[in-house]
């Protein structure tokens, strides 16, 4: 028997013999074996829901983690390289740059009173407030409509936001505080983290995704078996584990010093209808969020927008005493107040107006983690979640709308408009210019000795030691409004912010600040629209992506290799939307991610594959297809393959099997037979590594092959024919006298077989 996969370098070969491919080699079982038997595990609906995001498309049969064939010319010649993202190639989709878009979006703070956490929990969302309006902020209901820096204005399908706590921005000390010395943690019990940015999390998740596929498709040997009778495989631009690695990496953006993204640029303030003083509520509960107990960390502008929510009870209160309560709100604190009207009862599925609330998109790993764990463990197999009103789902689709679209992004606007004309216009003019030559000619700044402390008390707003800069200085208040307008889809504008900041961070010598303005300038140049050329990408692209990956991965200046991997990840996903031209380049971003490290098994495998989509865009010209890849994105499908052979994963590995070979042109399309491969050495590794990879499927399922009882027979006799000739014949006996040599013996079949013979012939009937 050959050994475990895990145990050699390469798939162990197989006999000749059908019968004999058809073996089970001796693996060990899959970390999902246990559980997937089960019973409730094939069909709970509960837990189907959580995968249903990858086992849609996951059930097919595609080429994982690759892209459509493209046409013969690509929309942008390979030598100009002016391709852009409304430019693709058919077949490919810009789902990536999508994602991207709807990763970076504005955070908002919520904070409720006793009574209105109260409230919510009583409908059945044992999160309070917060819960319930996460999963609506995901998608602003309607067009979302945005103004640049120019004035030109566009609208928006896939605008949202992202509602937060202030516990997240200290995620170490979440479930630590005591009762009631946090408002907004209504439970205090242990809960999973909302805040994101572990990796090892993220590729645990995944593979669970990946087992639920592996062990929940329909009939998956059947149709091994029976190839020719299948239906042509639609072709999909990227594996949905891989967009799912992607959303789980973005999810939860960590509140850190370096960037703003997951600053609040607002901030929801609830009280409920059922609080006798809800004046006075508000105050003490702004000056808590202001300058209290629940302030967000110093380096976190508090000063952002607030808005005011008093929450109405439809069934138990006074609709004219809600409504003099909210007139009154409007004169104590501005226009941005909004009446939220919601029933206090809780909300069954067989209700005639009930509807389900919406599963969170982009909740994180750690999140996702603990939902599958509850609901495998769960002795109740219908879905938990809860049901709402659809009085309360159109209330809450439209308080979202209005913060939005009234509040926020005129708000944003504004923002943009006066930090640009009060600070980042000075920065481009002459004065602006010899500031930056001043930091970085002083006699502190340029000496190697001097110590980074003296410099920043003396050059710079940057503080090394806490390692952040104040929120009013120049620098931070530029790093807020590149941001801004990476998040309001401003890219020309953030661009050239991000790379003042880059240069004021370099001389700053604050290393992970300099690195996220690397990063955010080479997306926010491949997020425009515009061409890009050849020449532009090598020199500045290519420069800021180098910088930024280095100091994300240098020991000495600021190690964080999430943020490594994050500008990695998304460089080569959008490089490769750029078409033919920019396949190389993304192939090597992505290549980088397996050399530096910065990924686990499961990474490794999907990289793989993606590797293998961006060489195969890479269509070449003329009639001979001069300078394609197919061939190299063939190598990497079959690389991948046994990545994921090797982790358990047979239905990936099959498609990314199936993939490389039709890279390599092994279908006739004039006979329909399958030709062979250029070498004898690649059909046998291929050949070899199908089999093996047919066995694991069917070891998956818990087929047992009808010769292996017989294997296991021809084992023990090979073993007794060992043990006649051992020393265990001559040993001594318990009382000292040598044992007789046939008697002393084992039985052995082969020894039953001869004195049987012999009997017979002395009796006469041989």
């Amino acid at each position: 028997m050959p050994p475990p996969p895990d145990a050699t370098p390469n798939p162990p070969s197989y006999p000749a013999r059908l019968g004999a491919s058809m073996t089970l080699p001796k693996q060990r079982a899959s970390p999902a074996s246990s559980l997937s038997s089960l019973p409730f595990r094939r069909s709970n609906p509960s837990l189907s829901k959580l995968f249903e995001s990858t086992t849609s498309s996951a059930t097919s049969r595609p080429g994982s983690g690759t892209a459509t064939p493209t046409p013969s010319a690509a929309p942008a010649s390979r030598l100009s390289g002016t391709g852009t993202p409304n430019s693709l190639p058919a077949g490919v989709a810009d789902e990536h740059r999508a994602l991207i878009q709807r990763a970076f979006v504005p955070h908002i703070a919520v904070l409720a009173d006793a009574q209105t956490e109260e409230l919510v929990r009583g409908k059945g969302i044992e999160g309070g407030l917060l819960q319930l309006l996460r999963p609506f902020g995901e998608s602003v209901p309607g067009k979302v409509t945005i103004r640049d820096s120019i004035g030109a204005s566009k609208s928006w399908e896939d605008f949202g936001v992202r509602f937060i706590s202030v516990d997240d921005a200290y995620p170490e000390l979440r479930g630590d505080a005591a009762a009631g010395q946090r408002t907004s943690a209504s439970s205090m019990q242990r809960k999973p983290r909302r805040t994101g940015g572990d990796v090892a999390q993220v590729e645990e998740l995944v593979d669970r995704h990946l087992q639920y596929s592996e062990f929940n498709r329909q009939d998956p040997v059947s149709d091994y078996l029976s190839k020719g009778d299948l239906a042509p495989p639609v072709e999909s631009t990227s594996s949905p584990f891989h967009t799912l690695y992607l959303r789980r990496l973005l999810s939860g953006l960590p509140v850190v010093p370096h960037e703003t993204f997951s600053h609040p640029v607002a901030g929801i303030i609830a009280i409920s209808s059922r609080n006798p003083h809800p004046i006075e509520e508000l105050r003490r509960l702004y000056n808590r969020q202001h300058d209290g107990d629940l302030r967000f960390p110093q380096w976190v502008e508090n000063d952002f927008l607030r808005y005011y929510v008093l929450i109405h009870d439809e069934e138990t209160g006074d609709i004219a005493k809600s409504n003099q309560t909210f007139d009154s709100m409007k004169r104590h604190f501005g226009l941005h107040c909004h009446l939220l009207r919601l029933k206090s009862h809780p909300t069954i599925p067989s209700d005639d107006d009930s509807v389900r609330v919406p599963t969170c998109e982009w909740m994180s790993a750690s999140e996702e983690l603990a939902e599958i764990q509850k609901r495998e463990t769960a002795d109740d197999i219908t879905d938990p979640a809860p049901y709402l009103p659809d009085s309360d789902i159109s209330s809450l689709r439209t308080v979202i709308r209005e913060l939005v679209t009234q509040s926020i992004i005129p708000n944003m606007e504004r923002s943009v408009a006066t930090w640009n004309e009060q600070i980042l216009s000075r920065r481009r003019g002459l004065s602006g210019r010899f500031m930056s030559l001043s930091k970085r000619w002083t006699p502190f700044g340029s000496s190697r000795n001097s110590s980074s402390s003296s410099t920043a008390s003396s050059n710079s707003n940057y503080d090394s030691v806490q390692g952040f800069y104040r929120p009013d200085a120049p620098e931070a208040i530029m790093r807020r409004l590149a941001d801004y307008c990476f998040m309001l889809r401003d890219w020309k504008l953030a661009l050239s912010t991000y790379e003042i900041l880059r240069t004021d961070f370099q001389n700053d010598k604050a290393w992970r600040h300099y690195a996220g303005a690397a990063e955010m300038a080479a997306l926010s140049a491949l997020m425009a629209p515009t061409p890009l050329s050849s020449k532009n990408r090598a020199e500045n692209i290519d420069a800021w992506i180098e910088a930024a990956s280095y100091s994300y991965t240098d020991r000495q200046r600021s190690a964080a290799p999430y943020y490594a991997l994050r500008t990695l990840a998304l460089a080569f996903e959008l490089l490769r939307l750029r078409g033919s031209s920019a396949a190389d380049d993304a192939a090597r971003w992505a290549t980088r991610i397996l050399e530096s490290g910065l990924v686990g098994a499961i990474g490794h495998a999907l990289i793989t594959e993606r590797i293998s989509a961006c060489y195969e865009i890479r269509t070449g010209l003329g009639k001979y297809k001069l300078g394609s890849r197919k061939r190299k994105a063939a190598f990497w499908a079959i690389l991948a393959a046994e990545q994921w052979w090797r982790l358990e994963k047979s239905l990936q590995a099959e498609k990314c099997l199936d993939n490389s070979l039709r890279l390599y042109n092994v279908h006739s399309e004039t006979t329909g037979d399958n030709l062979r491969l250029p070498t004898e050495d690649m059909q046998r590794f291929v050949d070899e590594l199908r089999h093996q990879i047919m066995g694991l499927r069917l070891l998956h399922q818990g087929y047992t092959p009808e010769h292996e009882g017989q294997d296991d027979a021809a084992d023990v006799e090979e073993a007794t024919e060992t043990l006649d000739t051992s020393p265990r014949l001559h040993r001594k006996s318990l009382i000292g006298a040598a044992a007789p040599p046939i008697d002393g013996g084992p039985l052995s079949p082969a020894l039953e077989r001869s004195k049987d013979q012999a009997d017979l012939q002395r009796e006469g009937f041989e």
